[in-house]
């Protein structure tokens, strides 16, 4: 079971890597001066859902996909003019803003939190996270992930440092191999990652849940597409349909499980966990979503990960989802 989940997990990301400029229109054009988006998503999340749900339906422009890996690429794609749009967690879409990424946030996502976590090996010794201290803890996967910020939250909240601990970045399957191995303690990490360490002896020592995430999550726009007017009013309904699309996988979450393993070519377990980990609503940019994340820029940048720091509420365009 254990090498079964553990290769399904390497193996969609080895499939993640291949997909990572493709393009499927799914709008059907009625003319062919109708305006295109290109969505910017990751691991085929956002096109899997709008597929699943049949979201696109009626739609009255094109939509074309680039898919990357993760956060990082498909913001320099972004900021490249290769895509209209970008997807991520609060913290990744800080650091694109901190990079000078031409974007403004155009909508929020949210979900509970759990899909991050801490996990450590059993007969490791950490049985709190103020054991954490003095230890070293990888972090996946790049500086700056939402699995950074739930470490550095944690620790704040148990009275340690960022510097009790010693961070060492490493991509999700290498770290994945190296906790399977006994190399790691301690391991930040996030979605089936999380639930294969668990099924490889781990157990989880903290999660993200009851705010120690924010479990917030954006869509973003370029302001070149912002710019232009029949994009923002296309950009405008995809939100809505994907807020609509969201709620179908709450209450599907088995047809949106099977649709995981039908288009990322992951298995039973691996899409169970993912489904189960997805965000549940869109929601407008408000003031208080702002603050939540405003904390998490400021906890971020305080501990020198952000650099420079990012006024979230004057990052957002709020004309698009009232």
């Amino acid at each position: 079971m254990i090498r079964r989940i553990a290769a399904a997990a390497l193996g969609f990301s080895a499939l993640l890597t291949l997909t990572a400029c493709g393009a499927d229109s799914s709008a059907e054009a009625s003319s062919s001066k109708q305006v295109t988006l290109t969505i910017g998503d990751q691991a085929k999340t956002l096109q899997t859902i709008v597929a699943a749900s049949d979201a696109l339906k009626g739609a009255k422009y094109k939509v074309k996909w680039a898919e990357f890996e993760g956060a990082a690429p498909l913001y320099q794609a972004v900021q490249a003019g290769a895509a209209d749009t970008g997807y991520s967690a609060d913290l990744p879409a800080l650091q694109a803003l901190s990079g000078g990424v031409r974007v403004k946030n155009v909508a929020a996502l949210q979900n509970d939190g759990k899909h991050v976590g801490i996990v450590v090996r059993k007969g490791s010794g950490i049985d709190s996270v103020k054991d954490l201290k003095g230890q070293k803890v990888v972090v996946s996967s790049a500086k700056g992930s939402i699995a950074e910020y739930l470490l550095a939250n944690a620790l704040k909240q148990n009275g340690l440092s960022y510097q009790d601990v010693h961070v060492q970045y490493l991509l999700p399957t290498d770290a994945q191999a190296a906790f399977a191995s006994g190399k790691i303690k301690a391991w930040a990490t996030f979605g089936v990652y999380q639930a294969v360490g668990l099924d490889q002896g781990g157990k989880l020592l903290v999660d993200g849940a009851d705010g120690r995430v924010s479990g917030i999550g954006f869509i973003n726009a370029s302001d070149d597409a912002l710019a232009n007017s029949a994009k923002k009013a296309a950009l405008a309904d995809f939100l809505k349909r994907l807020g609509t699309a969201l709620q179908w996988t709450s209450t599907h979450q088995e047809a949106y499980a099977k649709a995981i393993q039908e288009r990322n070519g992951a298995d039973a377990s691996v899409a169970k966990t993912l489904a189960s980990a997805a965000y549940g609503k869109v929601l407008p940019i408000t003031d208080d979503v702002n603050r939540t994340v405003q904390g998490v820029a400021d906890l971020m940048n305080g501990i020198g990960v952000l650099e420079p720091n990012v006024d979230v509420a004057k990052s957002a365009d709020t004309s698009l989802l009232k």
